[in-house]
């Protein structure tokens, strides 16, 4: 499977979301909403776990992509990634890498490779 990083630098093809999505697995479904309904307190339901990636063009995206900056704005700028952005990085990035340093790091290493 080709490796998909998503805008703000997550790897999409690592999601467990995804993962279950693509293997069509509604045990592993129920498990990753259980996991992420504890970890966001907010509760998620197997039937919500369905994701092609944050660059798909299908309706098949988990529900915070619908509403997510990052996305829309890359999207918008029609570049394959936030590393790609002659504004890299900015403030939305800015405050979504203090909650995931690794997607930091991975657009880091793109942009390096520029």
């Amino acid at each position: 499977m080709e490796e998909m990083i998503g805008f703000c630098g997550l790897v999409c093809t690592q999601c467990p979301g995804y993962l279950a999505t693509q293997k069509n697995n509604d045990n592993e479904r129920r498990k990753v909403a259980q996991l992420w309904s504890k970890l966001y307190n907010h509760e998620i339901k197997p039937k919500d776990i369905n994701c092609d990636g944050c660059l798909s063009e299908g309706s098949r995206l988990i529900s915070h992509c619908s509403v997510c900056e990052i996305r829309r704005c890359g999207k918008e700028k029609n570049i394959k990634n936030c590393a790609y952005c002659e504004e890299y990085s900015c403030e939305k990035l800015n405050q979504f890498f203090k909650m995931v340093p690794d997607a930091e790091t991975t657009l880091d290493e793109i942009r390096n490779t520029l």
